[in-house]
C-alpha cells in the first residue's frame, strides 16, 4: 500500500492517509522497486509515538519517470528485541538512513554490511559509542599502512576524520568518520513555535547551501499552511535566488579545483568570479549567502526592476568570463592529465549507492529534482535539460560544474528579461499550521537533491523535524572515487565533491 504524491507541490498529507503496513510487506514492495533506478529514496527515519511504546517509520520514494513521491510506513513495538531484516544488504543507498535508525532508536538490522554510528548524536540510544571508538574497518598485511587525516583541517573547515589504508602510494579503502558536531538542527526545530527562528535553523543547516536549505523549509511550512498561492507569487523571486547560488559555488569549486593542482590563475579568477556572484545576492538581500531572502509564504527582500537589471547584467558578465576560465581549463594538457581517469565513480556503482545532484549526473545517473519533481517555476518549464557526463571522473564533475553555471546564468536571463515586480507579499510566521500531518520541501540545491520533511501533532506544532542534506548519498561517493588512486590525488577527488560536513552532522 502506497500514498501516491502526484506532484512536488501538493499540500501536506494527513498522518492517517499514509498507509501502514507490515515491515515483510514494506521490505518486499522496496526491495523490488529499487532495482528500476527510476525510484530512489528521498527520506526514511523512524518517530515515536506520543506515549513512546511504538516506533512509526516513514519512507518517502521517488518515482523520478513519473514526477511521484511514493508515502508508505510501517510501525514496530519501541522496545521489540526481534531485529529488522536489512535492506541495506540488498540496496546500499538505505546504508545513512538504517544506521540512523539504528543509532538513535536502538532498531538492529539483522544483516546490515555496515552496522556503523553515523552523527553520535546526543540522544543516540548507546551512550558507550563514541568518535573515540568508531569501529574504522581494518585490513592486515605487512605491505600495507594506514594514513589518518582529521578530524582537525587546516584552515575553516569542519572536522571529519579520513582514514585511509594504502599499498605504498595506493589507496585500497577511504573511510570516512563524521559526527564530531552534532549540532542538534533538527531537534531544535521541535523546540520552538517560533517560525522565524526555524527558518533561520533551515537556512544554516549547511551556509554554502542557504538558498536551498530555506527553499527546502519554505514549501513544507507552505504545504501546512496552505500557502500555495504566496509560494507562486514568489516562484520567479526563488529560482533567481537559487540559480545565483548554484553559480557562486560551482565557480568556487572551479577555484578550488586549480589551486589544488597548482593553476593560480584559474584559481584567481575564480575567486573574483565568486565574489562578484555573492557581491550580486548581497546587493538584492544584504547578505552574500543569500540568508533573509527566503521567508514561508512572502520575503523582506522583493525584487526590484532596478535590483533585477543588476541581477541580470552581473550574471551574463560573469558567465561571459568564467566561460573563458573553463575553456582554458579543457584546453590545459597538464589540467587534463591531472583531472581526466581520476577519481572514477561508475554509473553502476553511483545508482548502488543512491547518489544525487551533479556528482550523479557526471556518473551519467541523471538525477535533478528541477527535471524530475518540479516545483515553483520549473514546473512551468518542460524539455529542460539536464545536464550529464559519462565519465564520472574529476573532469566529468568540473565539465557539470561548466556547463551548469552557464545554463543558471541564462536562466536568470530569460526570468527577469523584462520583470516586472508585483505587489510585496511579506512573510506570514503566525499562520497555523495543518495538524497530525507530513509535509515535505524537496528541492534541487547546487550540491544536489535536499529534502526536509516537517510532521506536526495533534496541536498542529511542528513534533519531528527531518533535514537531508545531498552530502548525505555523496560521501560514499568520494570513498569509492580514491579506491585505486594515489594518495596524492585525494585532494582534487575531495574538491571535485567538495561535500558538507555540517550538512552529514546535523
Amino acid at each position: 500500500m502506497i500514498y501516491r504524491i502526484t506532484n512536488n507541490t501538493a499540500p501536506a498529507v494527513a498522518l492517517d492517509d499514509i498507509p501502514v503496513v507490515s515491515y515483510a510487506a514494506f521490505y518486499d514492495d522496496l526491495a523490488a522497486r529499487l532495482r528500476d533506478e527510476r525510484y530512489h529514496v528521498a527520506h526514511y527515519f523512524a518517530l515515536p509515538d506520543e506515549a513512546e511504546t511504538h516506533l512509526r517509520f516513514f519512507c518517502l520514494l521517488l518515482d523520478d519517470a513519473a514526477a511521484e513521491v511514493l508515502l508508505t510506513s510501517f510501525v514496530m513495538d519501541y522496545y521489540a528485541e526481534c531485529p529488522l531484516p536489512s535492506l541495506t544488504a540488498l540496496h546500499p543507498q538505505l546504508h545513512p538512513f538504517e544506521r540512523e535508525i539504528a543509532e538513535r532508536w536502538g532498531v538492529r538490522f539483522e544483516g546490515m554490511p555496515w552496522p556503523k554510528p553515523l552523527r553520535f548524536p546526543c540522544d543516540r540510544a548507546d551512550r558507550t559509542s563514541t568518535i573515540d571508538n568508531y569501529p574504522f574497518y581494518k585490513m592486515e598485511g605487512r605491505a600495507l599502512h594506514e594514513v589518518n587525516v582529521g578530524p582537525i583541517h587546516a584552515g575553516i573547515i569542519e572536522p571529519g576524520a579520513f582514514r585511509f589504508i594504502c599499498n605504498g602510494e595506493n589507496v585500497l579503502h577511504l573511510e570516512i568518520a563524521l559526527g564530531y558536531q552534532h549540532r542538534g538542527t533538527e531537534r531544535l526545530m521541535t523546540a520552538t513555535d517560533n517560525r522565524l527562528q526555524q527558518v533561520l535553523l533551515a537556512e544554516s543547516a549547511a551556509g554554502d547551501s542557504s538558498v536551498a536549505h530555506a527553499t527546502a523549509f519554505a514549501e513544507a511550512v507552505e504545504k501546512l499552511t496552505d500557502g500555495a498561492a504566496a509560494a507562486a507569487a514568489l516562484a520567479p523571486e526563488r529560482a533567481v535566488a537559487i540559480e545565483l547560488e548554484r553559480m557562486a559555488m560551482q565557480i568556487a569549486d572551479t577555484g578550488a579545483l586549480c589551486m589544488d593542482t597548482g593553476y593560480q590563475l584559474g584559481q584567481v579568477a575564480c575567486e573574483a568570479l565568486r565574489t562578484m556572484t555573492i557581491n550580486t545576492t548581497q546587493a538584492w538581500g544584504g547578505n552574500r549567502f543569500g540568508k533573509g531572502l527566503i521567508r514561508p509564504a512572502g520575503t523582506d527582500h522583493p525584487l526590484t526592476a532596478e535590483k533585477a537589471a543588476m541581477i541580470r547584467g552581473n550574471a551574463a558578465e560573469i558567465a561571459r568570463r568564467y566561460a573563458e576560465v573553463c575553456h582554458d581549463l579543457r584546453t590545459s594538457p597538464s589540467l587534463l592529465a591531472r583531472f581526466e581517469q581520476c577519481g572514477i565513480v561508475p554509473r553502476t556503482e553511483m545508482v548502488r549507492i543512491g547518489g544525487v545532484g551533479q556528482a550523479a549526473r557526471a556518473s551519467g545517473v541523471a538525477r535533478d529534482i528541477r527535471t524530475t519533481h518540479p516545483w515553483g517555476l520549473y514546473a512551468g518549464q518542460p524539455g529542460r535539460e539536464t545536464i550529464t557526463e559519462e565519465e564520472g571522473d574529476v573532469m566529468a564533475r568540473l565539465s557539470v560544474r561548466c556547463r551548469e553555471t552557464a545554463q543558471a546564468a541564462a536562466l536568470i536571463d530569460r526570468l527577469l528579461d523584462g520583470f516586472a515586480p508585483a505587489a510585496p507579499v511579506r512573510p506570514d510566521y503566525d499562520a497555523p499550521l495543518r495538524p497530525a500531518s507530513l509535509a515535505f520541501g524537496l528541492v534541487e540545491g547546487w550540491r544536489g537533491e535536499t529534502c526536509h520533511v516537517a510532521v506536526t501533532d495533534s496541536a498542529g506544532r511542528i513534533a519531528a523535524y527531518r533535514i537531508k542534506d545531498p552530502s548525505l548519498h555523496n560521501w560514499m561517493a568520494l570513498a569509492l572515487a580514491v579506491r585505486g588512486e594515489g594518495i596524492s590525488d585525494f585532494p582534487i577527488c575531495n574538491k571535485s565533491f567538495n561535500l558538507s560536513y555540517c550538512g552529514h552532522d546535523l
